[in-house]
């Protein structure tokens, strides 16, 4: 029970204030009202994908992300660009965008403090970050980077069936799924987490077959662990999901509307860019 309720305090804290109606969710930007209707069009909305990884392992899905963030685009209405190109990460260029999706990337994503202080200053502005699966294991070595997507990679046992939790049913890239998601993936352990993080979806760990979980994560959260997040930070929006390591989930309808949930969440935020928002300076922590 003890470790349950440290569970629910690390990933909703900010829900210990005065409840709000079910539409509403806490955030530290006061409550922001969840919209479920996937059915909208936008055609004023741009995103750059970005995909590029550093030495080490390289996910074969990129290619298959791409594809499928395109025809979101499409149904939803919004224009999809995409990039393995550090150059391209630069202030001038971002601010053609509403977000950067970071589909997949791996280990040191850009090359120069030029472009991480680009990226961090779009994100400060208030554009929107979406992180998928392995993003969470780019730039390690950046703790600014950590906190601004949610959390940082640690390690995953093999891939498996496992049960996915819904703790919080009223988001859009949750709405869809029943109350436990039995579903094949890589279950990503994360640490350095955010406590400003919602959590949406958790890991049924009691479903996970791993001979190390008893080293980490071990009882931090019970036997739920979270997998997909979201906050609400610098003005923007910021959605996380550690799912995703197969090419053929681009294709699975639920999780297609898992990511078109949070792609759109992000989106639907109507902040203008605010660059005198963001710090000239390259933020370590």
């Amino acid at each position: 029970m003890a470790s349950h309720l440290l569970f629910f305090l690390v990933t909703s804290i900010l829900n210990l204030y005065e409840a709000k109606p079910a539409s509403s969710i806490t955030s530290n930007l006061g409550y922001v009202k969840i919209t479920n209707d996937l059915s909208k069009r936008d055609t004023t909305k741009k995103v750059l994908v970005y995909i590029k990884n550093g030495n080490g392992y390289v996910h074969d899905n990129r290619a298959a992300s791409i594809a499928c963030i395109q025809k979101i685009g499409k149904n939803k209405g919004f224009i999809v660009d995409h990039s393995d190109n550090p150059a391209d990460i630069n202030e001038t260029n971002l601010k053609k965008y509403n977000a950067i999706i970071l589909s997949n990337t791996n280990n040191e994503t850009f090359d120069t403090d030029e472009q991480k202080l680009a990226f961090q200053r779009f994100i400060q502005a208030g554009g929107g970050l979406i992180g998928i699966h392995s993003a969470s294991g780019s730039e390690r070595k950046w703790p600014w980077f950590t906190a601004a997507l949610g959390g940082r990679f640690k390690r995953h046992p093999p891939l498996q069936k496992f049960d996915v939790k819904v703790i919080d049913g009223n988001h859009p890239s949750t709405a869809h799924l029943k109350d436990t998601w039995k579903w094949e993936d890589e279950c990503y352990y994360t640490f350095h987490l955010n406590p400003e993080i919602h959590t949406l979806l958790a890991a049924d760990l009691s479903t996970v077959n791993d001979s190390l979980k008893v080293e980490y994560p071990g009882e931090v959260f019970g036997n739920l662990f979270p997998l997909s997040w979201y906050m609400n930070n610098y003005n923007g929006r910021q959605w996380y999901t550690a799912l995703g390591h197969k090419i053929e989930y681009y294709e699975d309808p639920t999780f297609v509307k898992h990511l078109t949930g949070g792609i759109w969440w992000v989106l639907q935020n109507n902040h203008v860019l605010d660059y005198s928002k963001s710090s000239k300076t390259l933020q370590v922590n």
